[in-house]
């Protein structure tokens, strides 16, 4: 009896022990992982956010990936210079144009030019204005816009009545960066800083009034800081384990 108690005892016995080298081996395991990735620097470290900016709603307005630009040529981003801000503004209503217009910030004038046959930076129900991301991309293709009516009934002059409607109706969704609004501020009060948000404030005639916090565009790529515990980067670095 004492030996069968003892052989039916002893997985028991046993199981504890494969416990603790399983749990033993799963801590193995990570600090070799965190000795693999110690002084490392990550993929991901010198790349830039995909999406820069602030998004809200105001009403049946949306406003999406607000920033202001990084400066490129004719932008300084400094005291007494200009910047650009960017952004994509959708009109979810699906029978009200809305109107942006004005735009206020204590960082300056803000001047807006709305898109190239334009008189007002207006939005018609389910559209989408896009405010250039970089200086002089404004009506940089706005001959597009403006040719397209004229082309397609001469193509087809039989056929115009049936088909120009939907194709009129679902023309301006189609790429919606192809004529681009300019919205700059002007006379800059302050040096403009990645890093820091600046309250901007978009005036529509119909949705209101909403104010964001608007981020700076860093640039194409962040620094890489070095510590005492990341150590230098090796030559050729960038792979990972």
């Amino acid at each position: 009896m004492t030996a069968q108690n003892a052989v039916t005892a002893s997985p028991v016995a046993r199981k504890p022990r494969l416990m603790v080298t399983v749990a033993a081996l799963a801590a193995g395991a990570a600090l070799a992982l965190s000795g693999c990735s110690a002084g490392q620097v990550s993929q991901t470290a010198n790349q830039a956010p995909a999406i820069n900016g602030n998004n809200i709603d105001v009403e049946q307005i949306s406003l999406r990936n607000v920033h202001i630009v990084y400066p490129s040529e004719g932008y300084t981003n400094t005291q007494g210079g200009k910047a650009v801000l960017a952004l994509a503004i959708v009109n979810n209503s699906g029978t009200v144009t809305d109107e942006l217009t004005s735009v206020t910030t204590d960082l300056g004038t803000v001047t807006i030019t709305p898109p190239t046959g334009d008189r007002v930076l207006s939005v018609g129900p389910q559209q989408t204005v896009v405010a250039a991301a970089t200086a002089g991309a404004a009506g940089e293709h706005g001959d597009d816009h403006g040719s397209a009516p004229t082309t397609s009934p001469t193509a087809e002059p039989t056929a115009s009545p049936t088909t120009q409607a939907p194709a009129t109706s679902a023309q301006p969704p189609i790429d919606p960066e192809a004529n681009q609004a300019l919205i700059e501020i002007t006379g800059l009060t302050k040096d403009i800083t990645p890093g820091l948000t600046y309250t901007v404030s978009f005036n529509f005639k119909q949705n209101g009034t909403v104010q964001v916090q608007v981020p700076v565009d860093a640039g194409v790529e962040a620094d890489r800081h070095e510590s005492d515990k990341s150590g230098p980067a090796p030559e050729g670095a960038g792979g990972g384990h």
